[in-house]
């Protein structure tokens, strides 16, 4: 029996339409470590596949071609010499495909990067088993998936060779909304409410295999403890694991995102070349593009700024996690979490945190603005200005009807205590905020928090509110 697929609608849509097409599909599909893949795949075939072979990882070519011979001969009924090269090996694979008696014949290679080891000569032969015959036939569907995001990008999606233009689809997997999260909790008779499933998005974003690990009758923060904290913990290593898995040379990832951690509001290029060290050239350009790809940071211009002022802001909760917490503290064989809740640095982080939950969950806050169907555009904003603690707005929508949402994400336990002060510090920031990009229409507060602004009647400032609520609405 198929296990169901949580979320995933607009995915499953683009695989019924690759199955329903009725000529050669060639797909890739691609996402960050852990984020489903495979598992969507799998279940939406029912496992039921022509040919399925999925890449060993840090293995040798030959090693790599006896797996794909051995694949062969378990589920193609024949005996295929062992293949010398991969052009061989896809020749073997081309006569499986003729003998099968599938109507719709769908080919699943899962972790093709793993294969293509040093002058192994394997895209080469891809290129040339796609271009030569697979395009030719209109029952083939040939799926391709790995976790080296940055290997799929460069060989495969910005393909300039045999490759080039020969996809006819590319599904790119991100982490799971709220919604998407919730429901999966409810599947799984977690008992959580919706502040702690909120919680949990705090520290392990929407990643399907980490939401797998947590244990039914177990708090949250015990689950945190036991999967990070704990020695052998089944996350403990998982940093490392992370970044290593998905980018052949670490190293500069590493270093751009431990830089990108210290700073909340996020850097410039030009700061991440001075806080990393790492040359200002396409290198760098590269690692940005891949950490954006993988969903681990987010490009956004700030408000009044041209491109080339670019704000990177870390993004990934489980590495903004790792680094406020995991690093620090590492493994203990006591409970550790539990008991760094409600101290300074946890108000810290939390705060962050949920301003980062509210900035991926954008498109809800819109929905609750009832702007959905009005074109809009995301920017951050910190004034230009020298001032004793600075101004600057995590989450500014301009909207094409000239209004302005100025939007302030406050994290609380309980309905969010806005003093008169504090508007008044908020007034101020407009006030420069309007004056510096010489804004004439109308400016909106914005209040985004867990359970509501306290007293809100008595706030002309706050235009309107978002809730957790909100946050939870599937669009």
């Amino acid at each position: 029996m198929s296990v169901q697929i949580i979320g995933r609608k607009r995915e499953q849509g683009q695989l019924k339409d690759v199955v329903a097409s009725g000529h050669a599909e060639f797909v890739v599909v691609y996402g960050r470590r852990r984020v489903g893949k495979t598992f969507l795949i799998n279940q939406f075939f029912s496992n039921h596949f022509t040919f399925k072979y999925t890449g060993l990882a840090q293995k040798s070519k030959e090693m790599q071609l006896l797996a794909f011979h051995q694949a062969l001969n378990q589920q193609g009924n024949l005996s295929y010499p062992i293949p010398k090269n991969w052009m061989e090996a896809f020749s073997a694979l081309r006569n499986l495909i003729e003998n099968a008696t599938d109507k719709r014949k769908v080919v699943f290679i899962d972790e093709l990067p793993f294969m293509d080891t040093p002058r192994s000569g394997m895209v080469t032969a891809l290129e040339q088993f796609w271009n030569d015959w697979g395009s030719t036939r209109e029952d083939l569907i040939l799926i391709v998936c790995g976790s080296a995001t940055s290997w799929i990008t460069h060989k495969i999606l910005q393909n300039h060779g045999g490759l080039h233009n020969r996809l006819t689809a590319r599904i790119r997997l991100h982490p799971f909304t709220l919604a998407e999260c919730r429901e999966y909790m409810h599947n799984q008779n977690m008992g959580y409410d919706d502040r702690t499933i909120a919680d949990c998005y705090m520290i392990m974003g929407g990643i399907p295999y980490y939401l797998s690990l947590l244990e039914r009758g177990k708090s949250l923060a015990q689950n945190v403890d036991t999967l990070f904290f704990s020695r052998d913990g089944y996350l403990a290593d998982e940093y490392e694991q992370l970044y290593a898995s998905l980018f052949s040379n670490p190293e500069g990832y590493v270093k751009v995102v431990e830089a990108l951690s210290k700073k909340n509001r996020g850097l410039t290029r030009d700061e991440i070349v001075k806080a990393t060290g790492l040359a200002n050239s396409g290198a760098l350009t590269r690692v940005l593009q891949d950490l954006e790809s993988c969903d681990f940071i987010r490009i956004y211009r700030g408000y009044g700024n041209k491109e080339r002022m670019a704000i990177y802001q870390l993004i990934d909760s489980f590495t903004l996690f790792y680094h406020h917490f995991i690093r620090q503290y590492g493994q203990s064989d006591k409970p550790v979490w539990i008991h760094l809740l409600n101290t300074p640095r946890y108000n810290s982080w939390s705060g962050y945190a949920f301003e980062q939950l509210c900035l991926y969950h954008s498109r809800q806050i819109e929905h609750k603005l009832g702007i959905s169907g009005i074109l809009t555009e995301v920017f951050g904003w910190t004034s230009s200005k020298k001032m004793p603690q600075g101004a600057q707005i995590d989450l500014v929508i301009r909207r094409a009807d000239r209004i302005v949402n100025v939007c302030e994400m406050k994290y609380s336990d309980g309905p969010y205590v806005l003093t008169h002060q504090y508007e008044e510090k908020l007034h101020e920031r407009i006030r420069i905020f309007r004056e510096e990009n010489h804004i004439r229409g109308a400016i909106t507060l914005v209040m985004v928090t867990p359970y509501g602004v306290d007293n809100v009647a008595s706030h002309s400032l706050v235009w309107n509110e978002v809730t957790l609520k909100d946050l939870f609405v599937g669009v």
